[in-house]
């Protein structure tokens, strides 16, 4: 007997490939330290008042690749004396198949580096406690504010372009 009160039956065996994301590799590209006023700054007794800055990259390696590049730069000082500089450059390769056209920019810009944050986050304070220093525990990351931002200064750039 067969089945004629759904006649949308076959649409499973026709379905079209589901959207992913995959992590195919992690590494780090760059990681620079420096302790420039060692031993001295060291003995400081208090902790350095902190400084970060965080840039996201992202970039086609072929196919359906893509590398996405994640920039931390912290810096601690001691009222105008610098205690220590770290500069990592973190990065993914990320494979993204059968994702929307409209979704990719936001998707490598937002979702990939807040994938790749944690074990940057562990490399900067492993660095920082390697260094002598209390261990860098960054905050979370909003990386959907940091991708907001980027359009309003591209919207504020093409607008004075054309004014």
């Amino acid at each position: 007997m067969s089945d004629t009160s759904n006649p949308g039956s076959n649409e499973a065996a026709v379905q079209s490939p589901q959207p992913s994301l995959r992590v195919m590799a992690q590494y780090i590209k760059d990681l620079s330290f420096e302790n420039p006023h060692a031993p001295q700054s060291l003995g400081e007794g208090k902790a350095p008042e902190i400084a970060v800055s965080v840039n996201v990259n992202a970039r086609p390696l072929g196919g359906s690749d893509f590398e996405v590049e994640l920039k931390l730069e912290a810096k601690g000082s001691h009222g105008e004396k610098a205690a220590f500089m770290v500069e990592l450059a973190y990065g993914g390769i990320f494979r993204i198949e059968n994702m929307p056209q409209d979704v990719m920019q936001p998707l490598m810009l937002i979702e990939c580096p807040r994938l790749l944050f944690p074990f940057a986050r562990q490399i900067l304070a492993d660095a920082t406690r390697n260094g002598g220093f209390p261990p860098l525990m960054l905050e979370p990351i909003d990386f959907g504010q940091i991708y907001q931002r980027r359009l309003q200064a591209a919207a504020a750039t093409a607008t004075a372009g054309t004014a």
